[in-house]
């Protein structure tokens, strides 16, 4: 009886999916057959239908179906379907609520009567079953309008919470959709007699205000703004299911694309990714995660649901899910037990997401008719875009109009529709496209002259006329307007950002990050550009300016709109250190404002695409940046008050709980992608990357050379503001990194005690009576800390022990404990026996070591007390008394509760990357990287996949962050790329290709071509400077000669 019930063994594959190698599954499909041969060689005895099933829709609209009393869920499914005349219907399911009222999906393999208690009496709806992490994934227009009617519906059952700012702005959307235009009194109508949200009439006010700005968007661009808008909120997609811990802690579980979720009431504290996850189980009322062990640990994580029906119920579900976005093909068949099975055979038996994407894509299949059932014929004021994708508008049945009943198609009959009365015109003649309402409610004709594919269109999407000011809205993020207007400093509306962003030069209907389709499409317009575009090196180094100022603009705004906002709204920053924080770093966003703009103009009129009738020479950058560099001097003043603006900040959240709580929570939003202190150091370093550029400039440009004078100007005006600078940048550096990790350590205070310096962080291996063990070492100008991670709800790393360099001595000792790449360091307090992964990290380590040893030594006695201060004893033992083993037995299990009540950390932080890719960086390392960061756009291949992915990368912190526009405000995915080898595609991997240079990390493989010969090679240069980490003693050598100066 104590056997496991059901079980699922996690088919391995990367964390990407769609650059996975090809695995499979298993169902209970017999071998040979397939879902519809098993639902046809079901028994049936009699052919009549003899049970009315009633299925409300997402439009809300009821229809009852007659089927066979003992057909199988898929058949019901397949008549939805075919009802419907749903291409995508992999995505959706059909749901109904069993005897404790919990939503139950329907089984394809079952019959149906043997799942619906009371088949007759019970009513089931359709619904979004699968929910991809991007809108551009799905590729028919009539699949996003039944999605978007999905956020509809979940909002007014308030699945979908958010801030009162979203939620309106997702009803304005929905009110263009199915109203069109702006009327205020049309407008309080139909919002008195629709409930969009329970608390709508609060909300009144702020959904006029946003509805007034969507003025000419038709109802296909405002179904995918909801999904756009919706996708990025907490709770898209989820579906709760009550759960509690060991301890006993009420939470829900969910599941969604990435893996399996944790929730404390509506907040996230835990995700186990698919990539983490060995075999989900369930025993009883038990559900259990078994974990890739780390170490030598076997994690299993357990959770007690309701009852047994709802455990399994919710195994089912994640199963479901693993299949869809995991998995490349259908499952294959799973032989049947010759005498007895054991456990669940349950199975996800459709198309996974990659079959289906392939489906449409190679089928080639016209498009779906349909119609908006809430949509109402109103006249628009604006004039008919060309450039706009518009639905297409061919009607099956004939032109709608007010007053006439709707179609429908048997078997199914209409029971009660909340859409207002429409009538069907006999069609005699084909309406001319231009003559129809963009708002009326849409079917289409099966034409093809006039059928206008929506990739096609949505490849020309451009912004429309009236489109709101406010762009890029933080969704669920603090008040967009109001954020504007409690600012103490009055901000522009360029502060404000954009409600309806709109993406330049690539389509909205399709994802550059989590789709391929129009990959050919692409390349072919990248050559078109390539070929226009100026090919001079001077040209490519002005792009690369540009490039990297829209970043640094970027990353300004996460403290000037996001943190700021996130600060007022709390009320949890002191007034005086508001003024001391924004009076500095406002000024700057400013001017660099300004100066993104002159660069802009400057490169549109280098490239010939505007304004080409101006008289003058317009292909250099030296005169803009010497104008600029002299106004930047003027700024100095600014940048040297940012080491007491680092110091108050850090004391303040030292000092206000408030304060510290707003900082972690807007640490861990996707906005905040880096350490939030580091983003306080970009203006300083920015002065750096203006010195390179510009250097680089003036080894190009001969000195005859018409831009050279301006140039060289310019880099002698930034060279004596860094100059001036430079000691304060290595202090605050260093001050960041400390802060840091005083966050992200447990069982240490004080770390960013004066006089102490960071030197180097690191993976090593323990030797302890139970063998080698994961340490993460950090180095310190006066002591030696190691910590280990657990599988916790947080990312924080405890401390084990402490030693002081004080006497300390490190010798290399492989061949007296026989175990590779090993060392021995001898302290006062004990001595410890480690390994490094490889011989050339051991060196590193030595030699960090044996420095740091001489600095302690010339140091005071104060380096000792600074350490026995910092360092908290969590017993009456000493650190003496506390043996390895214990540490390792005690201090690790007593973390592995399945949910830890500390808050949560960024897990990509650099300590984070170095444990998993066990490498160490250094402080060297990370000034190395602050000069080699580098943004732009580039096409992503995966090793297995066909086309080629347009993104916008930026390089900063050892990481690749992906974006899929410049104007976004975080990224979609990141790469971290310690361990990583940049080097060229050899011909066994079949790239063709110009300008591509190709990342490998183990069995990891990734491609990446830029637009030139000059691209290419920056690439590749800050990419291998920034990973290669060198050792200390190298950097004393002179540089290479620089490879973009020949």
């Amino acid at each position: 009886m104590g056997e496991i019930e059901g079980t699922y063994r996690v088919l391995q594959t990367p964390g990407s999916r769609l650059g996975a190698q090809k695995t499979s599954g298993v169902s209970t499909l017999e071998p040979g057959q397939n879902l519809l041969t098993a639902m046809a060689s079901s028994p049936a005895k009699a052919h009549e239908r003899d049970l009315s099933i009633k299925i409300k829709l997402l439009d809300n609209t009821v229809e009852v179906l007659d089927i066979e009393s003992k057909c199988y869920g898929q058949t019901l499914l397949t008549e939805v379907y075919k009802h419907l005349n749903l291409i995508e219907s992999d995505y959706f399911g059909i749901e109904f609520q069993n005897i404790q009222s919990y939503w139950i999906w329907l089984e394809p393999m079952k019959p149906v009567i043997k799942q619906v208690r009371r088949p007759k009496t019970t009513m089931l709806r359709l619904a979004v079953k699968f929910f991809p992490p991007d809108p551009g994934q799905l590729q028919e227009e009539y699949t996003r309008y039944l999605f978007a009617l999905q956020i509809k519906r979940d909002l007014a059952e308030e699945r979908l919470t958010c801030s009162d700012n979203t939620a309106a702005l997702l009803v304005s959307h929905l009110l263009q959709s199915e109203i069109g235009d702006f009327d205020e009194s049309e407008d309080r109508e139909h919002l008195k007699t629709n409930q969009y949200l329970p608390n709508q009439e609060k909300l009144e006010g702020k959904i006029l205000e946003f509805h007034k700005k969507h003025v000419g968007q038709t109802p296909a661009e405002s179904d995918f703004q909801v999904l756009e808008i919706a996708r990025k909120l907490e709770m898209y997609g989820i579906r709760f299911h009550l759960a509690s811990d060991r301890e006993g802690t009420k939470i829900n579980l969910a599941v969604s694309h990435m893996g399996v979720l944790v929730f404390q009431g509506n907040t996230k504290i835990n995700t186990f990714n698919w990539s983490k996850v060995r075999k989900l189980s369930f025993k009883r009322k038990r559900f259990l995660i078994k974990l890739h062990p780390e170490g030598p640990y076997q994690d299993t994580l357990e959770f007690l649901l309701g009852s047994r029906d709802e455990c399994k119920n919710f195994w089912k579900i994640c199963v479901e899910y693993h299949t869809f976005f995991r998995l490349f093909d259908q499952p294959k068949p799973k032989a049947k037990a010759v005498f007895f099975t054991r456990g669940s055979s349950f199975r996800y038996s459709g198309r996974t997401q990659k079959q289906l994407v392939d489906y449409i894509k190679d089928s080639g299949m016209k498009r779906t008719p349909y119609e908006r059932r809430h949509s109402k014929v109103r006249a628009s004021t604006r004039t008919s875009n060309t450039g706009v994708p518009k639905q297409s508008v061919p009607f099956t049945e004939g032109l709608r109009t007010p007053g006439s009943p709707a179609s429908t198609a048997a078997p199914f009959h209409s029971v009660h529709s909340l859409a207002s009365p429409a009538s069907i015109l006999p069609m005699f003649a084909e309406p001319s496209l231009s003559s129809l309402d963009p708002r009326a409610p849409y079917t289409r004709i099966p034409d093809k002259t006039t059928a206008a594919p929506v990739e096609e269109a949505g490849r020309k999407l451009m912004q429309q006329p009236g489109s709101p000011v406010l762009q890029g809205l933080p969704v669920d993020h603090p008040q967009v307007s109001s954020m504007v207007l409690k600012s103490p400093l009055g901000l522009t509306p360029a502060f404000q950002v954009n409600l309806n962003a709109v993406t330049q030069g690539s389509s909205p209907l399709l994802s550059p990050v989590l789709s391929d389709a129009g990959g050919a499409r692409i390349e072919e317009d990248d050559e078109m550009k390539r070929k226009r575009c100026p090919t001079d090196k001077a040209y490519f180094i002005a792009k690369e300016i540009l490039a990297t100022e829209r970043t640094y603009l970027k990353d300004l705004e996460v403290i000037t709109v996001w943190f700021r906002s996130a600060v007022i709204k709390e009320n949890a920053m002191p007034e005086g250190l508001m003024t001391l924080l924004f009076s500095n770093i406002d000024p700057i966003y400013e001017f660099h404002r300004g100066f993104l703009k002159e660069i802009e103009q400057r490169l549109s009129l280098w490239e010939g695409r505007s304004n080409v009738h101006v008289k003058g020479d317009y292909q250099r950058i030296g005169d803009v940046m010497l104008r600029n560099m002299r106004t930047l001097k003027e700024f100095t003043s600014y940048l040297q008050k940012h080491d007491e603006v680092l110091t108050e900040l850090e004391k303040a959240t030292k000092r206000l709980k408030k304060l510290e709580m707003v900082y972690k929570e807007f640490e861990l939003q996707k906005v905040c992608y880096l350490p939030l202190n580091t983003f306080l150091l970009k203006p300083i370093q920015r002065l750096m990357h203006y010195k390179l550029i510009l250097g680089r400039l003036c080894k190009h440009y001969t000195a005859e050379h018409w831009d050279f004078a301006d140039c060289r100007n310019a880099l002698k005006e930034v060279t004596e503001m860094t100059s001036q600078l430079q000691n304060s940048l290595i202090r605050l550096e260093n001050f960041q990194k400390l802060t840091e990790l005083q966050h992200d350590l447990v069982g240490i205070d004080n770390l960013t005690a004066p006089g102490r310096e960071f030197i180097r962080e690191g993976c090593l291996y323990k030797l302890t009576k139970k063998g080698l063990q994961q340490r993460m070492f950090f180095l310190f100008s006066d002591m030696l800390l190691y910590t280990s991670k657990g599988v916790t709800g947080t990312n924080q790393f405890k401390i084990h022990g402490h030693l002081s360099l004080h006497g300390m001595l490190v010798e290399e000792s492989e061949n007296e404990w026989s175990v590779p790449h090993c060392f021995t360091i001898y302290s006062a307090q004990k001595t410890i026996v480690v390994a490094a992964s490889t011989r050339l990290e051991m060196g590193k380590w030595m030699e960090d070591l044996n420095v740091a040893i001489e600095m302690a030594k010339k140091s005071t006695e104060k380096s000792e007390m600074l350490l026995e201060n910092s360092v908290c004893n969590r017993s009456n033992r000493s650190s003496d008394e506390v043996s390895v083993e214990q540490e390792s037995e005690d201090e690790i299990h007593s973390s592995r509760s399945s949910l830890d009540r500390q808050s949560h950390h960024r897990a990509n932080t650099t300590m984070h990357v170095c444990w998993y890719r066990n490498t160490s960086v250094s402080m060297t390392d990370h000034s190395v990287a602050v000069e080699n960061q580098l943004s732009g756009y580039l096409l992503r291949k995966f090793k297995n996949s066909n086309g080629w992915q347009k993104l916008w990368v930026v390089f900063t912190n050892f990481c690749l962050f992906f974006y899929k526009t410049h104007q976004d405000d975080y990224p979609l995915a990141s790469l971290p790329l310690l361990g990583y080898t940049v080097s060229c595609p050899v011909e066994a991997d079949g790239i063709q290709k110009d300008y591509v240079f190709k990342l490998q990390f183990k069995s990891h493989v990734y491609f990446f071509r830029a637009e030139s010969k000059y691209t290419f090679e920056r690439w590749m240069e800050v990419i291998k400077r920034a990973t290669s980490s060198p050792a200390r003693s190298s950097l004393l050598l002179p540089k290479e000669k620089d490879t973009h100066t020949d």
